[in-house]
């Protein structure tokens, strides 16, 4: 008879506090929307498995219901930088997250549809739920480091068997440039919001994914499109992934009905070894990358994704940082050429200095 995977002892009793702390399995409402609720282990496996209800409803932002937000004002006059400026092996700053509550919402694919979605696992903006804006994002909290950072992050919430496994702590979302030029990279525009990757994907559209970087890990079982059938059962031991989202943005949409196609990953300029956006997305944005811990090892032949099976892995964006507080991060670290931590401080570079002090909020 197999084993259980096992969660690791060390995080149970953190784990506990932090369900009892953020209210896992409860949505934090807005004053101004309506409560919504996670839901019950019934009404999770009624979401499970690689179906998609079709949307009925459009986000408040969207101004004829058509799928497009957007954008204002737009980004014109832009065209992709074939630049190459002096090398720097790290462009980036991180964002570190923690859980904050679980929900079978989606404010972007089902936005206004409480429990329609698969259950999600969200990170940073305390409030998101199916009745999230930009507005409302904007006047929550956040569960980053960085109080300025109140965007939205969700995931399918993984499963051990009927019991949800939760990364525990901080998580690392990195902001790197995708581009070669990461003098041209520019902060998010308030509001945009995408998905990446696909519920919907096969395991060979997982493993082919522009976005794969180093698929399911666990010990020493690297690039894995299933999970791990030798992860080891050591205290040291979680289940991560790697997965990067595209960068390029159209400059003109918010979103999309597709909740993509205004988004797009950079291009190999022909003859060069350089990464460029394409020409119809020519707006150069930071490139998110999710990189996952969840506390749970040994036998894994019962742990899935709310979304079906381990390929079925993706996840939301909503951007609701603070504008001064990006500009701030990705002009010291992203177009600085620095590997920076959540203060916008690189340990290799101490005359840098830092972009936030620190309380993490700008000085």
């Amino acid at each position: 008879m197999p084993r259980r995977s096992k969660v690791l002892s060390g995080t149970l009793v953190a784990s506990a506090l932090l369900l009892t702390s953020i209210g896992i399995g409860t949505v934090a409402a807005n004053a101004d929307t309506p409560a919504a609720t996670a839901a019950s282990a019934p009404a999770r496996a009624a979401h499970a498995g690689h179906t998609m209800a079709v949307s009925t409803a459009a986000s408040p932002e969207d101004p004829d219901g058509d799928g497009y937000i957007p954008a204002n004002p737009p980004v014109t006059g832009v065209t992709p930088s074939t630049k190459e400026p002096p090398h720097r092996y790290f462009h980036e700053f991180q964002a570190n997250c923690g859980v904050s509550h679980t929900a079978p919402d989606d404010p972007i694919v089902y936005a206004q549809q409480p429990g329609k979605s698969r259950d999600h696992t969200f990170m940073g903006n305390t409030t998101t739920n199916a009745y999230s804006t930009t507005a409302s994002l904007d006047a929550g909290s956040t569960t980053c480091l960085a109080p300025g950072d109140r965007s939205g992050y969700w995931m399918p919430t993984m499963y051990d068997g009927d019991r949800p496994v939760l990364p525990v702590g901080p998580q690392v979302i990195y902001y790197k440039a995708g581009v070669t030029d990461y003098t041209s990279v520019r902060p998010f525009p308030k509001g945009l919001r995408y998905v990446v990757a696909s519920p919907m994907q096969s395991a060979e559209e997982f493993r082919d994914h522009p976005g794969f970087v180093e698929g399911w890990e666990c010990g020493d079982s690297f690039f894995n499109v299933d999970f791990p059938t030798d992860c080891p059962e050591r205290q040291d031991v979680q289940v991560n992934i790697r997965f990067q989202a595209p960068s390029c943005w159209d400059g003109k949409n918010l979103d999309t009905p597709d909740h993509k196609s205004h988004m797009a990953y950079p291009v190999v300029n022909p003859g060069t070894n350089n990464n460029i956006c394409p020409a119809d997305h020519p707006v150069a944005l930071p490139m998110i990358e999710f990189k996952m811990a969840f506390p749970v090892n040994g036998d894994l032949s019962r742990v899935r994704l709310a979304s079906g099976a381990s390929y079925s892995f993706h996840y939301d964006f909503f951007n609701a940082w603070d504008e001064a507080t990006l500009d701030a991060m990705v002009g010291h670290c992203i177009v600085g050429g620095l590997q920076c931590d959540a203060r916008g401080y690189d340990q290799n570079h101490p005359e840098a200095g830092a972009a936030l002090n620190e309380d993490y909020e700008l000085p």
